[in-house]
């Protein structure tokens, strides 16, 4: 079973996280911060990954350590339910509307970490999330998945519309990417012989 649990815990936060990558998109997720809350719902309902994340932080400074340390350990728990990647896809691409905005999603189970990010929000919180903190999230969920995720905004004017539709659109690239390949499920999808 392709399934991984993490407990992380520095002086700023403790996160605990369950996946189960052949789920059927089930989520419990509680980190004391409400639309992040509901972003994490998204990802999991979207990738089918059954997902229970509860992190205590910091709050009372501001949401940045509980977001950026949840995208640290769900990192973690991916790499670890994929194991040695046998059989997967490994590549996933969504380009996906919600309503006024559209996000193009690329990403790759390298091993090899890399992030672009091509995002603007036109405001600096929604409700008194701030939104560069989307942009944290990502970027150390996929340092830790080793993941190479590419993020473009085609367009977009709300910045909800624009923030949900960017793990919506991360949500459906990692469904396909970590799928077993019924025509490869007993190799590795690299000339490498390693992944």
């Amino acid at each position: 079973m392709r399934k991984s649990e993490i407990t992380r815990e520095t002086n700023e936060t403790k996160v605990s996280v369950f996946i189960n990558l052949d789920g059927t998109g089930k989520y419990s997720n509680e980190t004391n911060v409400g639309f992040f809350d509901h972003m994490l719902d998204q990802l999991s309902r979207h990738s089918l990954m059954d997902l229970t994340i509860k992190t205590i932080g910091d709050t009372e400074i501001d949401d940045h350590h509980t977001v950026e340390d949840t995208g640290i350990a769900l990192g973690q728990a991916v790499k670890n339910a994929l194991g040695n990647k046998q059989g997967i896809v490994r590549y996933g691409s969504c380009h996906l509307p919600m309503d006024d905005a559209q996000i193009r999603t690329s990403l790759d189970f390298s091993a090899r970490p890399f992030f672009i990010w091509n995002v603007n929000f036109s405001t600096n919180k929604i409700g008194a999330f701030d939104v560069e903190l989307v942009r944290e999230f990502f970027q150390a969920f996929s340092t830790h998945a080793g993941l190479t995720l590419h993020v473009d905004m085609v367009h977009g004017i709300n910045n909800h519309h624009i923030a949900e539709a960017i793990f919506k659109s991360v949500a459906r690239a990692l469904r396909l990417a970590i799928e077993i390949d019924p025509r490869m499920s007993e190799s590795l999808p690299s000339t490498k012989g390693k992944l």
